[in-house]
């Protein structure tokens, strides 16, 4: 399983970038586990509750893109 979490998601309210605020735990993040991001342009705070296809391994090619 890929543990990491992508650093930045798109906001839903202004469409701008939000950075994630929370720490993996020490034993990898788990379905059910919530983080947190922050909109760096509206301050909006997103806590989302992880699923496990949020933790499911992805292809990342050479440009960063999944």
């Amino acid at each position: 399983m890929n543990s990491s979490l992508p650093a930045t998601i798109v906001c839903v309210d202004c469409g701008g970038e939000c950075h994630l605020l929370s720490y993996e735990p020490h034993d990898g993040w788990r379905a059910g586990d919530v983080v947190a991001y922050r909109c760096s342009d509206c301050l909006d705070r997103w806590d989302l509750v992880l699923a496990d296809e949020d933790l499911e391994d992805r292809q990342v090619s050479a440009d960063g893109s999944t």
